[in-house]
């Protein structure tokens, strides 16, 4: 399996390649250079299998067992998952007037995306430990990421973490999974900005190619192919467990509500589409709804800024993924996505050409949920089901329940739920609701803490290429005395 840049200058890679990279060289981001087409008989087969099972043969399709053989990678994918709460990993509650709620946050920091950090944390290791090298990972975070991203990595032989967090535009949980791992390893900043901010020193050392060669440096933000694999799984876990059956001609629909930011999960949703799973996407975002009007109106721009919502690791405008979107929507056609991406980048404006937007529409439908009616969705979903929400969660299930109002006879529909509403305290509140919060959140309060600051007026690319070099110098000196 071979992986092309979206801007088709960078040369093609392995999955190796593509998981060490993050951005290809040319800005571009890894795709398959081909994607595997499956039949029917392959989704039956499927249907039965546990979400482990399920990634486990996603990434078999994806990876190639001359880099990974199938038994190795099994492994890693059960070590990967040893750690999570509930023994199915991912659990469909079914609650009432057929509300599926899909729970992605059974791992250690309670979101969905330790499901794929935890595997790209243990792919890394495995040829890091092949090869006997060294990476610093280098992470903006709007909230989940950087905790799952650290909780992943802490405390590798063979990696150091560096995380970037907006201080203030996190929850006071968020912030604290990231600044009470103590491990060597682990190196936090709190920035005063917000986090498409932070993201421009962490853009400004990825584009100096040959620094990032010199200390092997990858990003383990939601562009990292790694993780769009991963998420694959939740799509097809979602269809098998939703599907009313297998045994009609054509295979029957099921709808999958996928509340985004970055739009990683919608990028797997859509790729997992074009293999072959009979989805219907719907992608639903908060008052940052650059997506939205993208769907609605061709208009992929910037607006004039972040609003703070109740769902904040949604509170981004860049959603990076989309590129991924555009190139499959465009038949592979990288010339038209690097000028459609350059444009983007040059104006933070483009107004995407009527038959990639006629293409977009037809492949998903968007809505977007305002912070009223988040809280609102959250007393509704308590009220009905005794079944508190995240606010992600309540924006795709704002959708099921405006679809419930209208009566319109449905398909059966699916909503990802990426976080636990144990994280989001104030916006529990803020519905008029009571926050229940597990031991292990509560505990993080009486921990001792490690953060440093980078301040209005600091230089913050200055500190982080230092950090990054001292790192690095590090590694040397620790790989120079035990080689002796």
């Amino acid at each position: 399996m071979w992986y092309v840049s979206t801007r088709g200058i960078a040369p093609r890679v392995n999955f190796e390649g593509a998981l060490f990279s993050g951005y290809a060289p040319d800005g571009g981001l890894f795709m398959p250079e081909e994607l595997p087409q499956l039949d029917r008989k392959t989704l039956c087969q499927w249907s039965t299998l546990s979400y482990p099972g399920l990634v486990k043969e996603l990434c078999a399709l994806f990876i190639g067992s001359e880099l990974i053989p199938k038994d190795e990678l099994n492994d890693l994918i059960d070590r990967a998952f040893s750690r999570f709460r509930h023994r199915e990993v991912v659990h469909l509650s079914r609650l009432r007037n057929g509300l599926n709620v899909l729970e992605l946050w059974h791992g250690v920091t309670y979101a969905f995306k330790d499901l794929s950090l935890s595997c790209t944390a243990q792919f890394l290791q495995y040829f890091l430990e092949k090869r006997e090298k060294h990476v610093t990972v280098v992470v903006g975070t709007s909230g989940d990421t950087g905790s799952a991203a650290i909780e992943s990595v802490q405390g590798a032989k063979n990696m150091d973490i560096i995380v970037l967090l907006p201080k203030g535009h996190c929850t006071k949980i968020q912030e604290l999974q990231m600044t009470t791992v103590l491990k060597e390893n682990v190196h936090v900043f709190g920035v005063e900005g917000n986090s498409d901010e932070l993201d421009e020193p962490i853009k400004t050392v990825f584009a100096d190619v040959a620094f990032v060669k010199k200390h092997n440096l990858m990003s383990l933000n939601s562009i990292n192919w790694s993780r769009v694999l991963v998420q694959m799984a939740h799509h097809f876990f979602a269809y098998f467990q939703c599907m009313p059956s297998l045994d009609t001609h054509p295979l029957p629909l099921v709808e999958v509500v996928v509340p985004t930011g970055a739009a990683g999960n919608l990028a797997a949703g859509y790729i997992a589409q074009k293999i072959g799973l009979p989805v219907r996407l719907v992608v639903a975002v908060n008052g940052n709804d650059i997506i939205h009007r993208t769907v609605q109106q061709g208009d992929f721009s910037l607006s004039e800024a972040v609003k703070s919502t109740l769902a904040s690791a949604m509170d981004i405008q860049v959603p990076y993924n989309m590129e991924r979107v555009f190139w499959l929507l465009s038949g592979s056609d990288s010339q038209v996505t690097r000028a459609l991406m350059e444009q983007f980048e040059r104006t933070q404006s483009v107004n995407l050409p009527k038959e990639l937007h006629s293409k977009l529409s037809e492949a998903v439908t968007s809505v977007s949920v305002s912070d009223e009616a988040i809280t609102q969705t959250m007393g509704r979903c308590w009220d009905e089901n005794q079944y508190l929400l995240c606010p992600h969660s309540a924006v795709a299930v704002n959708y099921h329940y405006q679809q419930m109002d209208r009566q319109q006879p449905s398909t059966p529909r699916c909503c990802l739920a990426p976080a636990s509403a144990a994280k989001f305290p104030e916006a529990v509140l803020a519905a008029g609701l009571t926050p229940e919060t597990p031991a292990e959140i509560v505990a993080l309060e009486h921990k001792e803490t490690r953060c440093t600051p980078m301040r209005r007026g600091d230089n913050w690319m200055l500190m982080l290429r230092d950090t990054i070099e001292d790192l690095s110098r590090r590694w040397r000196s620790h790989a120079l005395n035990t080689s002796r």
